[in-house]
This record gives structure tokens, C-alpha cells and sequence, in this order.
């Protein structure tokens, strides 16, 4: 399947990643310092509050899931099946992101879970989308199987083992895109406050915006 991704969604993956590395880092840092991006500790920390017997936070941790949820749900239903094909399902998709993202600013500047909903809710969109369009090979808001592919690879190459080069420098490239997203999210978070997701909020509308121009420039003229 890597072998069949477009040059562009090789780029798409960096550049989606750095977007899920500065939504993260924003809410790492932020009055919650909560996790957006991923599940697993959100997990735990439901598990945890649970076994506290603290309903208040297993509910806010159970929304967190359930915000994640829902965007993965959105883009099953926009997106709806694995086809590589560029229309205006993932130009929705994206704009909807950046919808969400945005609404979450002033929410999270009043201190209100709700903008952690929301952006959780643009983390679990994006991931679906991207996941369903390179039939699973790619994720873009967490690390885990990247870096297990990684340790993988080095096994095999210890092994004498061929190894998947293009796999490889997938993982690379969406590991670095994350890395460099978190720098640059906690750049804009000292700067911006919550404001910082109106960056990569930008970078997902611009993205959208530039799909369509490439797609109608790919178009055949009448």
C-alpha cells in the first residue's frame, strides 16, 4: 500500500502530523495540561478515575473518548470508504477540522472542557480521514506505531532482514512532522495563549483550499 500513496500524501502526512504535534502541545500546556490528540492516557486516566470513585473527571475524561469518537464517526460518514481519490469529502472534512479547532479558542480561553471536546473532536476527524484514505498505513495524531514500526526495522536490520525503506522514511517523516509541530505549538502557545490552534487551524484550511487547486489543475479542460 505505501508503494501505491501518492508523492502528496507523503507531504500531506508531515505536514497533518505537525498539526497534531501543535494541537497536542496546546493542550499539554493549557489549564487542563490534557492530552488531545490520543486515547491512552485518557484511557488510563478514565480507568484511574473511576477506581477513585471521582465521577466528575471519569465524565470529563468519558467525553474526551466520546469527542474523539465522534469526529472518527464524521469522517466515516463523510468520507466513507478507502478509496485514493481527492473530491469534496476531504476538502469538507478539512474544513470541518479547522471549524472545530477554531471553536475551540475562546472556549478554552473562558476555561470551559468544552474546547477540549471540540478540539479532541478535530483530532479523531483528521486521524480518521487520513487513516481511511491511505487504507490505515498512516496516522497523524500519535506516535506509538510509528516508533514500534521503527524498532521493528531495527530488528529486521539487525537480523540481516530487507527492510521497508519507503516504510521507513514514513515513519520518519510523520515522527519529525509531530516533533516539529510541539515545538512549534509550544512557541505559539508562550506567544498566543489558546490562540496558537488558530495556526494549525490555518494550516488545515490552507491544505483544504490547496487540495482544490490541485485537483482542478489535474482536471482534463473541457
Amino acid at each position: 500500500m505505501i508503494s501505491k500513496l501518492p508523492r502528496w500524501v507523503w507531504w500531506g502526512a508531515f505536514v497533518l502530523a505537525a498539526v497534531g504535534g501543535m494541537v497536542n502541545v496546546v493542550g499539554l500546556l493549557g489549564f487542563e495540561h490534557q492530552a488531545i490528540t490520543h486515547l491512552t492516557g485518557t484511557t488510563t486516566m478514565l480507568g484511574a478515575a473511576i477506581g477513585e470513585g471521582n465521577a466528575g473527571r471519569a465524565l470529563h475524561f468519558a467525553a474526551m473518548i466520546g469527542a474523539f469518537l465522534a469526529g472518527t464517526a464524521l469522517s466515516g460518514w463523510l468520507v466513507e470508504d478507502s478509496v485514493l481519490k481527492l473530491d469534496g469529502r476531504y476538502y469538507l472534512a478539512l474544513g470541518l477540522e479547522a471549524v472545530l479547532l477554531l471553536a475551540a479558542v475562546p472556549l478554552l480561553w473562558k476555561g470551559r472542557e468544552a474546547g477540549l471536546y471540540a478540539a479532541s473532536c478535530a483530532c479523531g476527524l483528521q486521524n480518521a480521514m487520513v487513516s481511511t484514505y491511505s487504507g490505515a498505513v498512516v496516522r497523524t495524531t500519535h506516535l506509538s506505531g510509528m516508533f514500534t514500526d521503527l524498532g521493528i526495522f531495527f530488528g529486521h536490520w539487525l537480523r540481516g532482514i530487507p527492510v521497508d525503506v519507503r516504510r521507513l522514511k514514513l515513519c520518519g517523516s510523520v515522527i519529525s512532522g509531530y516533533g516539529l509541530g510541539a515545538v512549534a505549538g509550544t512557541v505559539a502557545f508562550r506567544s498566543l495563549g489558546y490562540s496558537a490552534l488558530v495556526v494549525p487551524a490555518g494550516i488545515v484550511a490552507m491544505i483544504g483550499a490547496g487540495s482544490v487547486v490541485f485537483k482542478r489543475r489535474r482536471e482534463p479542460q473541457a
